[in-house]
C-alpha cells in the first residue's frame, strides 16, 4: 500500500491541465504569428522610428531581404512572392486568440495562486548571490537537485515573469498600436511609444526577445 501510495504521488503532474493547455495554445498561436508577422514584415522590411515612415524616408534599419514589393528599395533586383493578404487576417485572428489564452491564464495563475507559489522568487533566493550561483551551476552543467526537480529555480521564475508580464503585454500594446482605429480611440497610447513608426519597430525587437526566449527555453527542457 506504501509503494503504491508513494509511486502515485510521484506520478502527479508538476502543473496542472490549465497550465499545460494554455502553455500550449500560447505555443501554436506564437508560432502562426511568428509565420504570419514574417510575411507581413517581407512586404516592407524597413523600420522607422517616429509617427511616419515610407520609401522616401530614411529608415532607421532595414532587414537584409529582398520584400514582396517592387516599390520598396531594398538592394535586391527581384521580389518576393506577396503573401500578405492572408497573413495580415490570420495574423489578427491569432493575436486575440493568443489574447484571450492569456486572459484565461492570467486569471487562473491569480485565482490558484500559481504566480505567487510557483513563479514569484522565493523570499531567500532574492538576491544577486542566488542569480550567480544559479548561473554557475549551469556552467557547470550540474544536475538539479532534489528540489528543482519539482520547482522552478530563480533564472526559471525570472526569465518566466519577464516574458509573461513585460514582453507579451509590450507585444500586445506594441501590436495595438499598429492599428488605425486603437490609435485613433487612444492616441496617448501610441504617443508613449513615440509614434505608429516607433511602435512598429518595438513590435520586431519584442518579437526577436519572444524568439530568444523560446530557443533557450526549449533548450533548457531537452538539456533537463
Amino acid at each position: 500500500m506504501l509503494a503504491t501510495s508513494v509511486r502515485a504521488k510521484s506520478q502527479t503532474p508538476r502543473h496542472t491541465a490549465l497550465v499545460r493547455v494554455t502553455h500550449w495554445m500560447t505555443f501554436v498561436c506564437f508560432v502562426a504569428l511568428l509565420i504570419t508577422g514574417g510575411e507581413i514584415v517581407i512586404s516592407h522590411p524597413r523600420f522607422y522610428w517616429g509617427e511616419t515612415g515610407n520609401v522616401n524616408t530614411r529608415p532607421l534599419f532595414t532587414l537584409p531581404i529582398p520584400a514582396s514589393r517592387a516599390t520598396v528599395p531594398t538592394g535586391y533586383g527581384y521580389v518576393m512572392p506577396d503573401q500578405n493578404g492572408w497573413s495580415r487576417y490570420l495574423h489578427f485572428e491569432a493575436a486575440w486568440a493568443l489574447v484571450l489564452t492569456g486572459l484565461v491564464y492570467g486569471i487562473a495563475g491569480v485565482w490558484t495562486g500559481h504566480f505567487r507559489k510557483n513563479l514569484i522568487p522565493e523570499r531567500g533566493s532574492r538576491s544577486w548571490r542566488a542569480y550567480r550561483e544559479r548561473i554557475a551551476r549551469y556552467l557547470r552543467r550540474a544536475p538539479p537537485d532534489a528540489r528543482e526537480a519539482r520547482s522552478y529555480n530563480v533564472l526559471q521564475r525570472t526569465a518566466y515573469l519577464a516574458a509573461i508580464f513585460i514582453l507579451f503585454p509590450m507585444m500586445i500594446w506594441t501590436g495595438l498600436a499598429l492599428s488605425p482605429a486603437f490609435d485613433s480611440a487612444v492616441p496617448a497610447a501610441v504617443n508613449w511609444l513615440g509614434g505608429r513608426q516607433s511602435a512598429r519597430s518595438l513590435h520586431l525587437f519584442v518579437s526577436w526577445a519572444l524568439v530568444l526566449f523560446l530557443a533557450v527555453h526549449v533548450t533548457m527542457v531537452a538539456i533537463s
